[in-house]
């Protein structure tokens, strides 16, 4: 039986540009870039070449960009680096678990309700902050529903008040346009196994000027701004999936077929009984994925069921199997929280995974439904 892999937003398949630019550093000889013979400067320049790949994916400046262990260390980073400017953070309900609870770490937070689809009240938002708000959240796109946020608007708000604001887009790069210079955003958060890079490898985009304290200390790495060695493999496989992701046109075009494929998705599973889209179905998604409530059954047994069919898929916001708990996202939007199905695309993403998907699904949910109806 052919697999279909349909759960690109938790990790996508790496990129053969990346995988060779991984595999090139594997083994190398002096790979510590902060040392002063010629293996190590030769390490030191992969390290500034990605670094000015991954700046130019995001709209960034190179000086900008922080290496980290990922999209999750960057959010930390940034929550408790702040603590200087006071003590409470302002976080949305549908962010993600890393940033509710880093930000629960550092100190009192303020919660803030979103509509039904899973957009945030910029207004409450706004009336949140007050002189102890040392930082300001929001997501560029939602990691379970893809609800697009009103960055924009939020980013200005907080400058306009003198407020620190961070933005998790680790969902969303790769998937649409950034450009962090424009947006006047202090902090952005990425990890590159989202978009076709290797795992274990992000970034915090660090505003020119701002200064926020290291979560690790030890050593001067990274301008003294994240202790340890720098992962020379890893850092140079995020720096080329970056560029192949920029210019020529490749992002909008990778875009523009992943939301057709997700848009045959919404399309087809419209019909079928006791099947709802949650979150924006329309343009103010992340086009490459969708979340779907299905009425009476279980998440676990739909997930086992398409896995039967080949098929692999995620359900709720959990980062991994541990946790069956019901989803802060859905519950935060008003809708159950408890049965939830995300299908995800990717890059290399075909239209005969969503075939795959769109046979099995219905004959998975009736099977399940004459399963609970049975005497």
């Amino acid at each position: 039986m052919s697999r279909h892999y349909l759960d690109h937003a938790s990790t996508t398949t790496l990129r053969p540009a990346a995988r060779d630019a991984v595999i090139g550093w594997l083994g190398a000889t002096g790979t510590d870039p902060g040392r002063m013979h010629a293996e190590a400067l030769t390490a030191r320049v992969a390290v500034e070449e990605a670094r000015e790949q991954v700046a130019g994916l995001l709209g960034a400046r190179s000086r900008e960009v922080v290496f980290t262990s990922g999209a999750t260390e960057a959010i930390a980073t940034a929550c408790l680096g702040v603590a200087e400017r006071g003590r409470g953070q302002v976080v949305p309900a549908i962010e993600h678990s890393a940033v509710r609870e880093a930000a629960a770490k550092a100190g009192p937070v303020t919660t803030i309700g979103v509509d039904r689809v899973g957009r945030v009240d910029v207004a409450a938002l706004v009336d949140a902050i007050d002189p102890d708000t040392a930082l300001v959240h929001v997501q560029w796109g939602n990691h379970e529903v893809g609800t697009v946020q009103p960055v924009a608007e939020v980013v200005a708000a907080c400058r306009e008040r003198g407020v620190l604001v961070h933005v998790d887009a680790a969902q969303a790069a790769g998937h649409v346009a950034i450009d962090f210079g424009a947006l006047g955003a202090d902090l952005l958060s990425v990890s590159a196994h989202k978009l076709g890079g290797p795992p274990g490898i992000g970034a915090l985009l660090v505003r020119r000027g701002l200064r926020i304290a290291p979560l690790l200390l030890g050593g001067d790495q990274e301008r003294a701004r994240r202790a340890g060695m720098e992962n020379v493999p890893a850092i140079a496989g995020f720096g080329a999936a970056a560029a192949e992701l920029t210019g020529t046109g490749r992002l909008g075009a990778e875009a523009a077929e992943q939301r057709r494929l997700t848009d045959r998705v919404l399309g087809a599973t419209g019909s079928l009984d006791g099947v709802e889209a949650y979150g924006d179905a329309g343009a103010g998604r992340l086009p490459h994925l969708v979340c779907l409530g299905v009425t009476g059954i279980e998440p676990q047994a739909v997930l086992l069921g398409l896995d039967r069919a080949g098929i692999a898929a995620h359900s709720g916001s959990a980062c991994s199997t541990e946790s069956l708990e019901p989803s802060p996202v859905l519950e935060a939007m008003g809708v159950d929280a408890h049965r939830s199905l995300r299908i995800s695309v990717g890059w290399d993403s075909t239209d005969a995974d969503i075939d795959a998907l769109l046979g099995a699904l219905p004959e998975v949910i009736a099977g399940l439904r004459a399963l609970r109806s049975a005497p």
